[in-house]
């Protein structure tokens, strides 16, 4: 599809990139959202942690909702992404990536922006709880584009799974880290290191024959920690072969389910090669919105409903 126009006109404030980010990721509250957890095994004998989300009476419908880096399901934006959508016929499945929610993930290995097998295995355990007849996949950051990956790949994705929502997406895996390695994001890669370091800490206790601390000690970039651990936990040669692997840009052409794209013009953590016009024109299933203003999942809306929370879930309703 061409691309869509966006009528996103947040107040003033809200207009500044590094201010909606910042708000929307440290101070933004949502209230009122109950979450019941569920552990599930995962095929390699890990577990993932689930919080569901339901609407008040019995529905065909779920949205699995899927966080960003060092994110998890209680952050705001899944809460509001879960609350609007669970009180409009859904019910809410959002995922705590591996090690994501609170407690160590059994393996030496963890989650990272392709890991789409795991995502795949929520899917078939939905499908084996014989309860919801459609499916729709939303996903923040790293995990729209984790899903968009999902998409794309050569699976049989099922045919339950029936759209998509994908919101300020690092569609070129190398494009972004190029940014957040550049003054104007020091310290949200700061932030995002230090998160990351403190958990490879922990991995150091669990395996202490898989990495030294003199290694941990060397990371002093983002692109490092993926060198020195998500590499080669997850059987890559690099970071940029992980970045080149699991970009979901190259896996946009093979989409056959309607995809909604909302990345801001201003978002900070993208390059021009996340912004994906041409994968967008030429494949009808892809709706890309790029709105002047929203930082990194950093969307304003009234009564504490951001634009993208009312705009996917308008976009899912259209859908079905």
């Amino acid at each position: 599809m061409p691309l869509i126009s966006s009528n996103y006109n947040p107040p003033l404030l809200f207009k500044h990139g590094h201010f909606s980010t910042i708000y929307s990721g440290l101070f933004r509250k949502v209230e009122g959202l109950k979450q019941e957890r569920e552990r599930i095994q995962l095929s390699d004998g890990d577990f993932l942690d689930l919080d569901w989300s339901y609407y008040p009476e019995p529905t065909k419908k779920v949205a699995i909702i899927i966080h960003g880096l060092e994110g998890d399901a209680k952050r705001a934006y899944i809460k509001g992404a879960a609350k609007i959508l669970s009180q409009n016929d859904f019910d809410v499945c959002a995922l705590n990536l591996r090690g994501c929610s609170g407690s160590p993930n059994i393996l030496y290995r963890s989650y990272h922006s392709g890991a789409t097998e795991d995502l795949n295995d929520v899917v078939h355990h939905i499908l084996e709880m014989d309860r919801y007849e459609v499916i729709y996949l939303y996903g923040f950051s790293l995990g729209g584009n984790l899903l968009l990956k999902y998409l794309g790949e050569s699976r049989l994705v099922p045919k339950e799974v029936h759209a998509a929502v994908a919101i300020s997406v690092p569609c070129q895996l190398g494009d972004s880290l190029e940014q957040l390695l550049q003054f104007k994001n020091v310290l949200y890669a700061k932030r995002f290191k230090g998160n990351l370091i403190d958990k490879l800490k922990i991995k150091k206790q669990l395996f202490p024959d898989k990495i030294s601390n003199s290694e941990i000690k060397q990371v002093k970039t983002l692109k490092d920690f993926d060198n020195i651990y998500t590499s080669k936990a997850h059987g890559f040669t690099d970071a940029m072969d992980y970045y080149s692997k699991s970009s979901c840009l190259q896996f946009l052409p093979s989409i056959n389910i309607p995809c909604l794209i909302v990345n801001a013009q201003n978002d900070t953590f993208l390059g021009q090669a996340c912004y994906p016009y041409n994968e967008a024109e030429k494949n009808k299933n892809i709706f890309l919105e790029v709105p002047e203003y929203g930082g990194h999942v950093g969307f304003y809306g009234r009564e504490n409903k951001t634009y993208t929370e009312r705009r996917s879930l308008e976009f899912l309703k259209e859908i079905h």
